[in-house]
């Protein structure tokens, strides 16, 4: 084969969803060699798909999940298909939606990938990334001591695990900490009658309880954030809003709150629940975070983000009706509050300042399991790799914290401030730049992008060689 025919290698770090959808978007690209470098067994399953617990569920239904952005119904039609493992009970409404445990959407996700890596059309290095060169391509050293030589490298990186609060620093490695509430067997130790402090009272916050619930708990929870929000439901099926916030969009955040109270009025007194309009604020998305200006991005980020994490990130019904039965029981309380101090001990003492008070108050628990969300703005610390990367001056973090500086097109801005079309970051690390990016259709289509930049760079170079 002639240099100008020669394959290109396309390395893909990380596995998990972003990095397994941008493969099987690639998998069809003549001449180019797709490489997955992952050190789970199967792809496609990531942090938020490996979990074995059936009560952590997807937190939308079936028919909005999907690899193919043009297929919408793509996991429906595979869950009714003989291929699909049994769901638990209780997965179907009423409605016939399907909120299934998270591990079958991962399930379905290796299994589209299955005939690729069978036919060669991409493959999977079980390996991490440990180093990142470059002396001419991307020379990346592996943790069972390879090397993969690649021409384009697509950051894939997973979700860096939650930073402890400072205020917490004092049971960094004290049994009572349950850091990744995520890990195997991680709730086991929790005793019946133990009492619990959950930091955070999003969604993870709400798997953990419908955990601990399904195993019979009956200790006090206490779930804990500044602001005291818990994620909330899913709505009622209704007609959609007429409110559009795409169509000269606010520039400032204040602006895009007042615009958002206004529809929520007018959709109220139509009948329409405040799903509506959040269901149109997540499709219109990149025009309303393109549209505002830094200053006013960190604005939203500082006063909006809980409202819209809350509302946004939404429970599955059973997930949900577990956290309701615990509440209506007594077993778990929601606090909107700080952590002042923490005393380890055979019991952690905790001081709490109530939101909005000058008041104090103690707290005795058991356990603390931590569940704030995954600290983005320190993934290239956390990340050899990204590590590497960052001290060739390849790519930079962002300015609101939110992962990695890239460009429209998805490339990683490096210090230089000029991309070369070799180094593109695919999922949430690109948030920055996009938005919203933490959804499944978010994702895809931040997939779907990636793989088609990665085409265009790769038909670049193939002119470029040919006309040397």
């Amino acid at each position: 084969m002639s240099k100008s025919h020669s394959p290109l290698t396309v390395a893909i770090i990380g596995g998990g969803l972003s990095g397994a959808a941008v493969a099987y978007h690639l998998a069809g690209l003549a001449e180019v060699d797709v490489v997955v470098i992952e050190p789970r067994a199967a792809l496609g399953r990531g942090v938020a798909y490996a979990t074995p617990d059936p009560d952590h569920r997807l937190n939308v239904p079936d028919q909005k999940m999907t690899l193919r952005s043009d297929r919408p119904e793509d996991f429906r039609a595979w869950l009714h298909s003989a291929e699909a493992p049994t769901l638990p009970a209780n997965s179907a409404r009423l409605s016939g939606e399907i909120y299934a445990p998270r591990a079958v959407f991962g399930d379905y996700v290796a299994a589209q990938l299955a005939p690729l890596l069978a036919a060669g059309r991409l493959r999977h290095v079980q390996a991490r990334v440990i180093s990142v060169g470059r002396p001419g391509r991307y020379a990346l050293g592996l943790s069972d001591g390879g090397r993969v030589m690649a021409d384009i490298v697509v950051l894939a990186a997973t979700h860096p695990n939650p930073a402890l609060p400072r205020e917490l620093a004092g049971l960094a490695r004290d049994t009572a900490l349950i850091a990744d509430p995520y890990a195997t067997g991680a709730l086991a130790g929790v005793t019946p009658d133990e009492r619990v402090l959950i930091v955070g009272n999003g969604l993870t916050s709400a798997d953990i309880v419908a955990s601990l619930h399904k195993r019979g708990h009956r200790g006090q929870i206490t779930a804990l954030s500044r602001h005291g929000l818990r994620s909330q439901p899913h709505g009622p099926a209704q007609a959609e809003t007429a409110a559009d916030f795409a169509q000269a969009p606010a520039r400032t955040a204040l602006g895009l709150l007042r615009r958002v109270r206004m529809a929520l009025a007018r959709d109220a007194a139509l009948g329409l629940t405040w799903h509506a309009v959040f269901d149109r604020l997540r499709a219109q998305g990149p025009a309303i975070w393109a549209a505002l200006p830094a200053v006013e991005r960190r604005r939203f980020l500082r006063h909006l983000r809980s409202l819209w994490d809350v509302h946004r990130f939404r429970i599955a019904p059973q997930t949900y009706e577990a956290n309701q039965q615990m509440q209506r029981s007594g077993r778990l309380i929601s606090l909107g509050a700080r952590i002042v101090s923490v005393a380890p001990g055979a019991s952690v003492k905790l001081v709490l300042q109530a939101r909005g008070s000058a008041t104090r108050f103690g707290l005795v628990v058991g356990r603390v399991i931590l569940a704030t969300g995954p600290a983005h703005g320190g993934v290239i610390a956390a990340t050899p790799a990204l590590g590497d990367l960052s001290a060739l001056g390849l790519l930079q973090g962002d300015p609101l914290g939110l992962g990695l500086l890239t460009a429209a097109s998805g490339q990683a801005v490096p210090l230089s401030g000029v991309p070369d079309g070799t180094l593109l970051v695919a999922g949430p690390l690109a948030r920055a730049t996009v938005g919203e990016l933490m959804g499944v259709p978010e994702v895809i289509t931040w997939a779907e992008h990636i793989a088609r930049e990665v085409a265009v760079q790769v038909a670049a170079r193939r002119k470029l060689v040919a006309a040397q």
